[in-house]
């Protein structure tokens, strides 16, 4: 594939892609010159000699082609998924993974100016499970949020929050919305996941990035049925990039979370970039899509 060029223009469209440190994903990424590069990392990933080298990626990216790096904190450890509703009682050895990762990354993160994505909450029957051993919802939703301020008081300006698709902590719910905004946390919001927890309602969908856009410093942009995660190329699924479009924060970062059948190239990620910005195109000449 040639090389994706770049021009100077107008427009709140930008290029972001994800890779993890493997070399080849790196060089496959990298030779598009991305203007935001946002690494995926493993439990393994923070291990020894194995940290090391993630670093020396992390140094890598910033000093060849952006100094706009996000690491996003790992999602699971021995497949448990990281939720912020781990107990230390109940599930001690990924509730201390949990502590200890967030640390060492938030370490990292200082060190070189990247900033660091946590998740609020992940979803689906696993988050569910963790949700029933709390007395209620809301107690469940005051622990995730009581974590939430420790870790951004912890992270003195280099973390992010990012929404999941679970009824303790997601985007749409108006009360845990407006919990949100008193916070006044640094966000990242995957508009897949809106769209999913809101059950593919796009006039909801919408109405929450616009409420949520003053807040949200980092977008992951990905299409959906709206029924389930399936991580669709943009202009695939059922969200309307046109109405999305207007409404994102045009001084927060992005990419576009879409994998291909391999973590070796990302044809999805610069197919949907493609998308998104011949809808920008439209719309600065006047004759949106």
């Amino acid at each position: 594939m040639a090389k994706l060029e770049l021009p100077d223009r107008p427009g709140k469209v930008r290029l972001g892609l994800k890779a993890g440190a493997a070399t080849e994903q790196l060089l496959d990424r990298l030779r598009y010159r991305p203007e935001f590069f946002e690494f995926y990392t493993q439990a393994t990933d923070l291990e020894g000699e194995a940290f090391k080298k993630f670093k020396q990626a992390v140094t890598f990216v910033q000093r060849s082609v952006t100094p706009n790096v996000i690491i996003h904190h790992p999602m699971q450890y021995q497949g448990r998924h990281l939720d912020q509703l781990l107990d230390p009682v109940r599930q001690p050895e990924a509730y201390q993974f949990l502590q200890r990762s967030t640390d060492q990354l938030i370490d990292l993160a200082y060190e070189t100016g990247a900033k660091l994505l946590v998740h609020g909450g992940y979803g689906g029957q696993e988050t569910q499970q963790l949700i029933s051993e709390y007395p209620s919802l809301a107690a469940a939703r005051e622990t995730v949020f009581n974590r939430l301020d420790q870790l951004i008081a912890a992270g003195h300006g280099r973390v992010m929050i990012e929404n999941g698709i679970t009824p303790s902590f997601m985007y749409g719910d108006p009360q845990l919305d407006e919990q949100i905004i008193q916070h006044q946390w640094p966000l990242v919001c995957d508009v897949s996941h809106v769209f999913i927890g809101l059950h593919g309602d796009m006039d909801l969908t919408a109405l929450t990035l616009k409420r949520l856009r003053p807040l949200i410093q980092h977008y992951h942009l990905v299409d959906s049925m709206g029924q389930q995660h399936d991580s669709l190329p943009l202009g695939r699924g059922r969200v309307d990039w046109n109405r999305v479009l207007p409404l994102l924060n045009p001084g927060a970062s992005m990419i576009y979370e879409v994998p291909d059948a391999t973590d070796a190239t990302c044809r999805n990620m610069l197919e949907s970039y493609h998308y998104l910005r011949g809808l920008e195109i439209k719309w600065l000449e006047g004759t949106p899509a």
